[in-house]
């Protein structure tokens, strides 16, 4: 077997692999760095929600240093989008027709249904230059959480062959790849585009949820800042913050 060129560390167990990546990063271990778990009791997804992450799922987290401003940092969760989502995409059978694709800011769905999340962290606690980022990657790959209201499925369920082992070096692989084309921000105008071409199409309809309350809209694509573009009322607002849901309802809840 060929020697991995990232470095991983697994744990059997453990609450949360982005706080053990961040902890392993500001005790000054060389990076970058993997941790990935078998079992996660106290994982984290957007917005202080929980992320249900039991044996055999994708629980994993990548630690490294950027020297790009630190107003860079949000552009990372859609680098980490295409990452996961043509990790997914190599792991499908050509056969298999299923609609595999991405949802602002950090969602991967499969047909209407979530897969998997992904949540960045950074710091710049390890001084200047630049900043310290962790991007943690969850993946349901056998199971998929039960909650009610929200569509959700697993790599199982949608016939797609694949374990955590082999999909986190994939995955190792094409963040390797996407940052080196990130280039510290520089090619973001790059990264916008292979996130666009892997999203929902012009015109569908979303309701977004801000902190002023629901509102309805349109997908417009990405500003050239990484945010989301709504058409609301006839008018094309520019939104950085919030949570998107896709109107079509399913047979497993509202689609994420």
């Amino acid at each position: 077997m060929v020697p991995s060129q990232h470095r991983f560390i697994h744990l059997a167990e453990t609450g949360s692999t982005n706080a053990d990546a961040m902890r392993f990063a500001l005790a000054g271990e060389a990076l970058p760095l993997w941790v990935s778990a078998e079992r996660q009791t106290a994982g984290r997804g957007r917005s202080g929600r929980t992320w249900d992450a039991p044996p055999g799922n994708l629980q994993a987290s990548l630690a490294f240093s950027s020297l790009a401003p630190l107003h860079h940092a949000g552009e990372l969760s859609l680098v980490a989008g295409i990452a996961l989502i043509d990790t997914v995409a190599a792991f499908q059978r050509q056969d298999n027709d299923v609609r595999i694709r991405l949802k602002w800011p950090n969602d991967l769905l499969i047909g209407p249904a979530k897969a998997g999340g992904i949540l960045v962290e950074t710091t710049t606690a390890r001084g200047a230059p630049g900043f310290v980022a962790v991007i943690g990657f969850g993946l349901n790959i056998v199971t998929a959480p039960e909650t009610i209201g929200r569509a959700a499925t697993s790599l199982a369920a949608e016939d797609i062959a694949g374990d955590a082992e082999s999909v986190l070096n994939r995955l190792a692989d094409q963040c390797a790849e996407w940052l080196a084309r990130w280039d510290d921000g520089r090619g973001f105008e790059a990264i916008r585009h292979a996130w666009m071409a892997r999203a929902g199409v012009l015109g569908e309809a979303i309701t977004v949820n801000t902190t002023a309350g629901a509102v309805a809209g349109t997908y417009q694509g990405l500003a050239e800042s990484g945010a989301l573009l709504a058409e609301i009322d006839g008018r094309v607002r520019t939104i950085t913050y919030g949570d998107v849901a896709l109107i079509a309802p399913t047979d497993k809840g509202m689609a994420q």
